[in-house]
């Protein structure tokens, strides 16, 4: 089975896991309800993954542009009220002139640059485990031939009828799975102006979004589905219980899809095969599977008029991983690429550093669990961190590190687990020594750092476990911005002034 960054992406009990969800698969009919479908077990495959990438794609990466803090994919939406102090309006009548109708884009979405390989390649290096991709977003341009698209919007409205003549999103699931990654797609259920959708919303559903979307799956067996653009209606009206009992029982992809939980404007948090949260700070524990989603940026979709200050920085962007993973849940970390195809440099150059971090310390964040304790805090009083689905104040640089911060307590350790093994990851270098409250060590048991070779001394002090850290220079340190050490044998003990 192929390795990657020194892990073993199905390991025996995974891959033990993933046949009985298959078993299971086969032999159980799912209802269309949510009852029974919220029975139907998370495929292990994306619970060990922990790290995935979001790619925004349509035809709003050509004017690419968004006022900074909001999502530049929703150009259309917001430059079509044509008001006078409408920012998006100004700039697109500055730039496109006020007569250039949206649909226009289309001819000029090309996609010229566009190398399947090479973003496959550069998604592998950062140590992502899937990708997702928009077929579409609520602009209904989708990235693969869809016959509905053309025929609902009465013109060619998809990437091999019109721009690009290309199926985009076929290209990039061959590219993608031969780098042995797992594909999914992200799907918007509506379609902001769709011409049916404003005239007839039962009639969208059954003649359009229906058979679209079992399209999709159809062509391209995606191991997950993001669905979204579901607030407008409730599950029943979007027929969404019907669409995945279908997706479970007879889809060409039933044994290892999962889906999110946005089927409806009451599913979030509450249905679905992941629960998601956005630019937020994902959940508390593990009681459910989840899915933190944000951008390297404030946009989803590419944004000129973003600044380098707009980009989280490679500390930044493993801090939050580890910290999502502490928590039980995954990360799925979105790049936006140009009109033409391109993933802008700074984007790559933020997923190679987040690979190369992985390379030598992935062993410590796939295929982990919860270990009974997210982390270990300094001293200080700590701060209050509230959880939710959408846009949650989170600032993991001022939430972690080794020492407290202006009398404030912050993140020192994150906590992962494996069966044999507990991992300490350390938000920055701890120095020469490094105390693990509230931890069980047997006799025999083994401490290592990630990257280095030699094993650690440690001792016990009371009910504390206390690992001698070398001492080591910049150029001999393993990694950067975070420690993994493996505690082979160890534990943590119950402690309520930990949680």
């Amino acid at each position: 089975m192929r390795k990657q960054f020194g892990h073993c992406m199905l390991g025996a009990a995974a891959a033990a896991a993933a046949c009985c969800l298959a078993l299971h698969a086969a032999q159980t009919r799912y209802e269309p309800n949510w009852a029974s479908l919220d029975k139907r077990p998370a495929p292990e495959w994306f619970r060990d993954a922990k790290f995935g990438i979001f790619i925004h794609w349509g035809l709003y990466s050509v004017p690419g542009w968004g006022v900074r803090g909001q999502y530049a994919e929703w150009y259309w939406r917001h430059m079509a009220s044509k008001k006078p102090n409408n920012p998006w309006w100004q700039y697109h009548k500055r730039v496109w002139g006020a007569d250039f109708d949206y649909k226009n884009f289309a001819n000029l979405f090309r996609a010229e640059n566009f190398d399947p390989d090479f973003w496959a390649d550069i998604f592998a290096r950062s140590g992502a485990k899937y990708v997702v991709p928009t077929s579409k977003h609520h602009e209904g341009f989708c990235l693969w031939p869809s016959a509905e698209a053309t025929r609902t919007w009465g013109r060619p409205w998809n990437a091999v009828d019109a721009g690009p003549k290309r199926d985009l999103l076929g290209d990039l699931a061959k590219a993608v799975r031969k780098r042995g990654l797992k594909f999914g797609f992200y799907y918007s259920l509506y379609e902001w102006f769709n011409p049916l959708w404003l005239k007839d919303r039962k009639r969208y559903v059954r003649e359009h979004m229906i058979p679209q979307f079992k399209d999709a799956v159809t062509r391209y067996r995606p191991a997950l589905i993001f669905s979204d653009g579901e607030w407008d209606m409730p599950s029943k009206d979007w027929r969404s219980e019907e669409l995945l009992a279908w997706l479970y029982n007879d889809s060409p992809c039933k044994e290892e899809v999962i889906v999110n939980d946005r089927w409806g404007k009451e599913c979030r948090h509450r249905h679905g095969g992941y629960f998601t949260t956005e630019y937020g700070a994902g959940l508390p524990n593990a009681a459910h599977p989840w899915e933190e989603n944000r951008a390297i940026g404030h946009s989803y979709g590419w944004n000129r008029a973003e600044t380098v200050d707009d980009y989280k920085s490679a500390q930044e962007l493993i801090l939050i991983l580890c910290d999502m993973v502490s928590r039980g849940g995954n990360l799925l970390l979105d790049i936006g690429p140009t009109g033409d195809g391109r993933i802008p440099p700074i984007m790559q150059e933020r997923l190679v550093e987040m690979g190369r971090w992985l390379r030598v310390n992935g062993e410590a964040i796939y295929g982990t669990r919860w270990a009974g304790r997210a982390c270990q805090w300094t001293e200080g009083k700590r701060p209050e961190q509230k959880y939710g689905k959408f846009m949650i104040k989170y600032n993991i640089l001022q939430s972690s590190g080794q020492k407290p911060i202006g009398g404030r307590a912050v993140k020192q350790l994150f906590f992962t687990r494996k069966p044999n093994a507990l991992y300490a990851i350390s938000a920055g270098w701890p120095g020469r020594r490094l105390t693990i409250r509230n931890a069980r060590m047997p006799a025999g048991g083994k401490v290592t750092l990630l990257g280095y070779k030699q094993p650690l001394p440690w001792r016990r002090e009371g009910r504390d476990l206390v690992i001698s850290i070398p001492r080591l220079n910049l150029d001999e340190l393993p990694a950067r911005y975070a420690y993994a050490f493996k505690i082979e044998g160890g534990e943590l003990l119950p402690s309520s002034a930990d949680q």
